[in-house]
């Protein structure tokens, strides 16, 4: 297996396993529109907020098997003052490749890159059994919540530089695809592409 950043000629491929490591029936349930809504994120992180310095692909055999994309974000102090950080997802393996360590491997590859180009926090939600291996740690222990100020064990941080996040208690926001701008009908829209022939 080889990791490398993303190239523009990789975009289709990376949506269409994205699309099929999500596509499963409590994802496609909340997303309301009927298709997982991940590769439509990645899709628009890469007009906007995505570090695309920090979007990885994993292949084997010269085929795409895994993608991670970071994207930009900011714990928002109480003086109103901002810090930035990265966030991460989605993560990506083929569902018929996954639990073959695929996806530690594009974790640990990222945060050692992330790390070696200055960045200084990474803040994510995600599942709490699995993350701590890499180094997360519950981003309560900084002092920090998410936007609405709630505080629960999928929302992780991890210090890249030492004492980053020492005395920097706030909220995290996210970049807007996560929440304002994920317009549902166009995300609606944009799975059309992925139909097969006969599912219109």
């Amino acid at each position: 297996m080889t990791i490398r950043l993303e190239e523009p000629r990789d975009y289709r491929a990376v949506e269409e396993l994205t699309r099929a490591a999500f596509d499963t029936p409590d994802r496609v349930e909340r997303s309301k529109v009927g298709c997982p809504l991940e590769h439509y994120i990645v899709h628009k992180l890469r007009e906007k907020d995505g570090v695309m310095n920090l979007s990885f692909v994993a292949e084997i055999d010269c085929r795409i098997v895994g993608h991670i994309i970071y994207s930009n974000a900011h714990i928002l102090r109480p003086c109103g003052s901002k810090v930035s950080v990265l966030n991460f997802r989605p993560i990506s393996v083929l569902p018929e490749i996954q639990k073959a360590g695929i996806g530690s491997a594009l974790m640990r590859y990222s945060i050692k890159e992330a790390k070696n180009m200055g960045y200084g926090a990474i803040l994510f939600f995600g599942h709490p059994e699995y993350y701590p291996r890499f180094g997360f740690v519950p981003s309560s222990d900084f002092g920090i919540t998410d936007r609405n100020g709630n505080n629960y064990p999928s929302f992780m941080a991890m210090e890249l530089k030492e004492s980053y996040l020492k005395d920097v208690s706030g909220k995290f926001i996210e970049a807007d695809i996560y929440n304002d701008d994920l317009n549902r009908e166009q995300a609606k829209e944009f799975e059309k592409q992925f139909r097969l022939k006969g599912e219109l």
